[in-house]
């Protein structure tokens, strides 16, 4: 009796172990699950960031058009909520990263270049907290009439009311250079402080005669203008491109198509470059992230500036410093 009762233990006992034994290589299965699952994660950043601020500029321009887009795919690049949020543009967006109010923004890369340097309308006013994530394409200046306002050239602005772009934006530097190159001052038209949706509205009701655009052609403000009014461009006057080029080199001359916004002939102007800038303390991860959500996923982007924005020009005419995580991303693009 007792042998039996012997045996029956021990083969209790081996019944124990074989189950304890597959317990434990299913726990085992669970940890390599885990583990995958992990090393997926890790090509998220690691930062505690929870959300980011993406600063466009006004609703009719081509930042705001682009920046919703942006801000998705950062998102989903980097598992940290990013939101585009309308502002006054270039020059407004380098004094709201230098005080925490966005961590990436838009920005006009002569505005930039100000910031940095302390020039222009940041006279005594340094920016040092900003590092470029990349550049994006070519920004038109574009000055807009109505075939009502009778403007033909550049001299033909003087005592005008024209809109010269929102307090802060990198559109009244260009106007303001543009009009020097002509031989006119700001003191010369009726200058107004208007956004780019302000501006159509504007010479849509005859309150302005003409506008400076400095944005991606075609611009949406100035198509959806075009819908109920004829539209003008207004070209530089012969030789007047190269000069401008010469004292602000950061210009680079442009042609608004026949065509666009229905206009007859190819109207010569110049441009800037869209860029990107982003708070210099960002985590080197996360910026790297970022890069790499916007200039993998560029053939995703349906606005035709999207054509544009490639990692093999992305340092192209950046003057300012670039950020690590950034200069990453480029690196192993080459």
């Amino acid at each position: 009796m007792k042998k039996k009762q012997f045996r029956l233990l021990m083969l209790l006992s081996a019944f124990t172990l074989l189950i304890l034994a597959a317990c434990g290589s299913d726990s085992g299965t669970g940890s390599k699950d885990t583990n995958k699952g992990d090393s997926a994660s890790s090509e998220k950043p690691s930062s505690d960031i929870k959300f980011l601020n993406l600063l466009t500029g006004g609703t009719q321009g081509t930042y705001y058009a682009l920046g919703g887009t942006f801000a998705d795919f950062i998102s989903k690049e980097t598992g940290i909520k990013t939101t585009a949020e309308v502002s006054q543009a270039s020059a407004a967006n380098m004094t709201a990263l230098q005080d925490g109010k966005g961590e990436i923004a838009f920005v006009q890369s002569d505005i930039a270049y100000y910031a940095t340097e302390g020039k222009f309308m940041f006279d005594g006013k340094k920016i040092d907290s900003i590092a470029a994530l990349g550049a994006l394409y070519p920004e038109t200046v574009q000055l807009v009439t109505t075939e009502a306002s009778g403007i033909k050239s550049y001299a033909d602005l003087k005592g005008k009311k024209v809109s010269v772009g929102a307090p802060g934006s990198g559109t009244y530097a260009n106007a303001e250079q543009l009009l020097e190159i002509h031989g006119l001052k700001m003191d010369d038209i009726k200058a107004q402080n208007l956004d780019f949706g302000e501006s159509t509205d504007g010479l849509q009701s005859g309150q302005i005669d003409a506008a400076f655009i400095t944005a991606g052609t075609p611009t949406s403000a100035v198509e959806a203008l075009n819908a109920t009014t004829k539209v003008n461009i207004i070209g530089m006057d012969a030789g007047k491109a190269d000069e401008l080029i010469a004292k602000y080199p950061y210009y680079a001359k442009d042609t608004v198509t026949k065509g666009t916004y229905g206009i007859a002939n190819d109207t010569e102007t110049v441009s800037v470059l869209a860029m990107l800038a982003v708070k210099k303390d960002l985590p080197e991860d996360v910026v790297y992230s970022m890069t790499k959500a916007i200039y993998d996923n560029a053939g995703k982007i349906s606005h035709a500036k999207g054509a544009f924005i490639k990692a093999k020009t992305g340092l192209d005419g950046i003057s300012i410093d670039v950020h690590p995580g950034a200069q990453k991303y480029f690196d192993e693009k080459k």
